[in-house]
């Protein structure tokens, strides 16, 4: 915690949701002083009773959402439930003057995003959206990368799952409402804009339902791409399921006139991993490569290997978001431009999905800037 927040009172924080993330979430505020968790809130009794063995605690535990806000009258609330409930469970939290965390994608339509972020305005409440890659220093200093290889960068990038069992399961109750390219497209669309600084103003999509295990019209696989005002394009490619390829899966790679930058993690993009959440986040090393050549046309300088030891684990980056939210809460941050970076990013993701059913090319609007 920073100094400035250490002698202020804990914030009081419901827990709804225990899955990958909510269960990662909880260990962290758990961990931080600046804490206090007053509830957990989960479908099945069967769940809260196994995150709180896990905690060691004994904290009181509810599957209404709106019966557990009202009896443990809480400071924050921790949203990490299907995309769907976002919207009704983050605007319910903000009117009854709660802080909130909630998951990614901000909600499952740009409307319900654009919900979200008027209340919080009209509130004077913070959201923080969980894009844990802003708080990955190895993805920061990919970033910074980037901006040093010229103008314009092509970006390429995708994870793909090869998921079964109960990761298969949990992905088709995602696919209920949303699809592969809008729950993790919003993280590297982000990453993108970040990248190139520029207003994103073209978006083309495709898809394909691999599956019939799926609703009527959802597709388990998708592609975007986006151009950007200075030139800059990227791409981005999200599957999911038994089917999946294991091969190339893990691509996160970004090239400009001066050379080109790569994610170069052996452990994680190997055969087995592409459904491991753990694996995710991994970078292990990047490759920067130096586009400039010398009077006999060879390469001027050798590729350079930057080594990252030492990163944070998954847990380790929920830490972090956890602490990013407390200094919010309690220095008073100004989390505008965040939050209308995630509701930008979820509009060109549901462009994607929108050029994919409707065979044309979006033209975004003008004011969809993202903040760097």
């Amino acid at each position: 915690m920073s100094e400035s927040a250490t002698n202020q009172e804990r914030v009081r924080i419901l827990c709804v949701g225990a899955g990958n993330m909510g269960r990662s979430h909880a260990l962290a505020y758990q961990a931080i002083d600046g804490f206090e968790i007053v509830g957990i809130c989960t479908r099945s009794k069967e769940s809260g009773a196994k995150l709180n063995e896990e905690l060691g605690s004994d904290y009181p535990t509810y599957q209404d959402f709106d019966e557990a806000l009202q009896a443990t009258q809480p400071d924050a609330v921790c949203v990490s439930t299907w995309p769907d409930t976002h919207a009704r469970f983050v605007t319910t939290a903000l009117e009854a003057g709660c802080h909130v965390f909630v998951e990614k994608p901000l909600a499952d339509s740009v409307e319900a995003a654009e919900e979200i972020a008027a209340t919080a305005l009209a509130t004077n409440r913070k959201v923080v959206v969980g894009y844990i890659l802003r708080h990955h220093p190895s993805w920061n200093r990919f970033i910074e990368i980037a901006h040093t290889l010229g103008k314009p960068l092509v970006m390429r990038m995708n994870l793909n799952q090869s998921s079964s069992g109960a990761t298969w399961e949990t992905h088709k109750r995602l696919m209920s409402t949303v699809s592969p390219i809008v729950d993790c497209g919003v993280h590297y669309v982000d990453v993108m804009c970040q990248m190139t600084g520029s207003r994103p103003v073209r978006v083309s999509g495709i898809g394909a339902r691999l599956t019939d295990e799926l609703p009527e019209g959802m597709v388990n696989y998708g592609q975007l791409q986006v151009t950007f005002e200075d030139g800059s394009v990227g791409w981005y490619e999200a599957g999911w399921g038994p089917m999946m390829s294991e091969t190339a899966f893990f691509v996160k790679d970004v090239v400009g006139p001066n050379g080109s930058v790569s994610i170069v993690a052996e452990s994680a993009s190997s055969t087995g991993q592409s459904d491991n959440v753990d694996a995710h986040t991994k970078t292990e090393s990047i490759r920067l490569h130096h586009g400039k050549l010398n009077a006999e046309g060879n390469f001027a300088r050798d590729d350079e290997w930057i080594h990252l030891e030492d990163e944070p684990d998954h847990d380790g980056l929920c830490h972090r978001e956890q602490q990013f939210f407390l200094d919010a809460i309690q220095q008073d941050n100004d989390l505008t431009a965040h939050l209308q970076d995630a509701v930008n990013s979820m509009k060109i993701v549901a462009a994607a999905d929108e050029s994919f059913r409707t065979g044309k090319t979006i033209e975004l609007e003008t004011n969809e800037t993202i903040s760097t």
